[in-house]
């Protein structure tokens, strides 16, 4: 195998490419739209866009592909190759700026949420230059925005991108007012990817898994991840041979894959990558998703990316670890000066009013069909949006709200006067995984985002939250200097941790108490999908989203209605899956199982009059028992879904689903389930839990 430094990014159009084939001038106007966010000219492009054509080809590529993010959250590519035929029967390759910078997708097949109709097809793509141009499976990858031919976003790109921008204003206000002028500040994020992977064979035998991504039914294996010895521990060596070549090919499209392991649950593991730009870190989260999904064939495996495929052990999530930077300076580190000490509490308390204010448009972001089944299972947060902030950053807030002498955890008494503000250890706090929203060192960790999730959304709207915090600290502070500016400072952090102390939780949020604790502070608990998605079209959000460019009313409502759509969908095709195994699959087998049974006692009981059958006549009494409750169960599902699907509004039909539809399907299966644990292994239709998760 080559070294990791010579395949690193061999297939990426990143700087170091460019630089090498793009004349000077080129290259430097370029790296203005990427770094400042200059407009591009045309001509520019057509240099650009020989260029990577030409490195394209070098590679192997024949094809080139606008690739981006419809508002399904996962990725689209339509290939066109470079040919262009002469008129004397020969070819050339060719691939002008204007290919580069736009193209024209079909819009009329992808979500809209209302914003297109059927008729109108039109789409456009365009060219995202702050996010590389990548080949994948001979194919130039250009990362695009998406939008309609009347200009509405229908990505999830283009608002995170606008978000980004709005934190770049109002985040370069507010450094101003600290002497610092940076070129631009962006937000980071590195997603820590959980994953399990299971037999091929296993998975084609599962149509539950193939259908929805998740066992509808299983009883609970023999062994589960009650003696913790998966985690961290040694990797199977099928697995570790895909983790090999998923690293590889990671590390060619310049995805910085760090870390990898077993995680808890047993047939469960994990993929961290270094932090990058927040736009090009979701990039390469999407691709890092593909990539294991596609791999994994290659070793009889099947990748599962679902939140919770398998019930009574751990789900899977992403960890959304977030930050903001200058280029040089993370301005989530605390410093070591009184003044570098002040503006992390300026960005800290922006962190913690933007979480606060806009706790339910977090959670919504993060609401799927799936995460439901996983948010406050004892593996994951708890539905309720709180702050971590650890022991030390906890007694500053604190001191600071009380205007009492600080401590720091090395004892050392520190004064709370303007010029001088407590300096701490960054990692001086532990960590805490109850916490949906956690500091820890230098960043923050959101930790509710399921596995299967698109990033954008949730960074979207921690960034536009953000850019709101900023916003008013600037507007308070503009116009102030020298200590006028560091004591009203201390004066406006001091109010906003006040006014929003309620959001720090340093607590088990596990623990029974910490609902009735959260309902006391008046934190929001939307424990469903159908009960957290209204926020979205709240006019407190769309103020938000309007208020900073990032998304239009219209927008707003349009992904509102997708959302909506799509849970529906998801849990029709659950309710109709359950209803086909069940009729299909689990009650023939049930029922061929009770008649061996019943045909078994009457052959003993003729062959010796005086036999003892009361086991088996209990075992008998037992499954026709499980039959008729499996049955009972049902036609519940049966009369409700249909019930349900005959709803025309949205909203209703999705509340129905969560506190109706899915209710009924936990008792379907809790009844096949038991059946699962005393019909005989020969009859039983699928494989089990004790199969799928500790294959060989």
């Amino acid at each position: 195998m080559a070294k990791v430094s010579e395949i690193y990014g061999s297939m990426v159009f990143n700087e170091h490419t460019m630089q090498e084939r793009l004349p000077s001038a080129t290259y430097k106007s370029l790296l203005k739209t990427i770094k400042e966010g200059k407009p591009l000219d045309i001509e520019v492009a057509n240099v650009v866009a020989h260029a990577m054509k030409e490195w394209a080809i070098e590679k192997g590529a024949t094809h080139y592909t606008h690739w981006f993010q419809p508002l399904t959250g996962i990725t689209s590519e339509k290939h066109d190759s470079f040919l262009d035929p002469c008129g004397d029967g020969r070819a050339i390759m060719s691939f002008s700026g204007k290919e580069l910078i736009q193209g024209e997708p079909d819009a009329s097949s992808f979500p809209s949420g209302g914003l297109r109709a059927t008729f109108e097809a039109r789409g456009y793509t365009a060219w995202d230059p702050t996010s590389y141009a990548f080949i994948k499976d001979e194919v130039l990858c250009i990362p695009t925005a998406f939008c309609s031919y009347t200009g509405e976003a229908l990505d999830k790109k283009t608002p995170l991108l606008r978000s980004m921008s709005a934190i770049d204003e109002q985040a370069k206000r507010v450094l101003a007012l600290f002497g610092e002028k940076p070129l631009r500040v962006t937000t980071t994020v590195g997603a820590e990817q959980e994953y399990f992977l299971i037999s091929e064979k296993d998975y084609a035998q599962r149509q539950d898994l193939i259908m929805t991504g998740r066992t509808l039914f299983g009883y609970a294996p023999c062994k589960g991840q009650e003696l913790e010895e998966h985690y961290f521990g040694a990797i199977r060596p099928t697995v570790n041979e895909f983790m090999k070549e998923l690293d590889d090919e990671l590390w060619k499209l310049g995805v910085s894959a760090k870390t990898k392991h077993n995680e808890v649950a047993p047939a469960q593991h994990e993929l961290a990558p270094i932090f990058a730009n927040s736009n090009r870190g979701i990039d390469e989260n999407l691709l890092t998703m593909e990539k294991m999904r596609l791999l994994a064939s290659h070793y009889g495996l099947v990748c599962l990316q679902h939140e919770k495929p398998f019930e009574g052990i751990n789900g899977s999530g992403k960890h959304n670890n977030w930050s903001i930077s200058t280029g040089k300076t993370n301005l989530l580190e605390p410093g070591e000066s009184p003044m570098d000490n002040l503006r992390f509490l300026v960005f800290l308390t922006g962190v913690i009013q933007a979480v606060d204010d806009y706790q339910e448009l977090l959670r919504m972001s993060v609401a799927t069909a799936g995460n439901d089944h996983r948010l406050g299972a004892n593996e994951a947060p708890p539905a309720i949006i709180s702050m971590f902030l650890g022991d030390e950053l906890g007694a500053i807030v604190d001191a600071l709200i009380d205007d009492h002498e600080y401590t720091s955890a090395e004892k050392v008494a520190m004064d709370l006067g303007v010029s001088v503000l407590p300096n701490f250890l960054r990692d001086n706090t532990d960590r805490n995984r109850t916490s949906p929203f956690a500091f820890t060192g230098n960043k923050f960790e959101f930790r509710m985002p399921g596995s299967a999730v698109n990033l954008s959304d949730c960074n979207m709207i921690l960034n536009t939250a953000m850019a709101k915090s900023l916003k008013e600290f600037a507007d308070a502070m503009e116009g102030k200097a020298g200590e006028e500016f560091e004591a009203a400072a201390i004066a406006y952090i001091k109010d906003m941790l006040t006014k929003h102390q309620r959001i720090i939780f340093n607590g088990n949020g596990y623990s029974d108490e910490w609902p009735v604790e959260a309902e006391r502070r008046g934190l929001a608990n939307h424990r469903t999908t159908a009960d957290a998605l209204p926020c979205f079209v709240d006019p407190k959000s769309i103020a938000l989203f309007e208020e900073f460019g990032v998304l239009s009313e219209p927008e707003v409502r349009s992904r509102y209605e997708v959302k909506l759509e799509k849970y529906n969908k998801l849990v029709n095709i659950e309710a109709r899956t359950m209803k086909r195994m069940v009729r299909r699959a689990y009650l023939p087998a049930i029922n061929d199982y009770a008649a061996e049974v019943a045909s078994n006692i009457t052959t003993v009981k003729a062959a010796s009059a005086g036999a003892d059958m009361g086991q088996q006549e209990d075992l008998l009494k037992k499954l026709l028992a499980g039959i008729k409750e499996i049955n009972e169960q049902l036609i519940a599902l049966d009369e409700n879904h249909h019930a349900c699907v005959a709803l025309e509004d949205e909203q209703e039909q999705a509340n129905m689903n969560a506190h109706t539809i899915l209710p009924i399907m936990d008792k379907l299966r809790a009844a096949v389930d038991q059946m699962e644990i005393v019909t005989d292994r020969d009859h039983w239709p699928v494989p089990t839990y004790n199969d799928m998760l500790f294959y060989v």
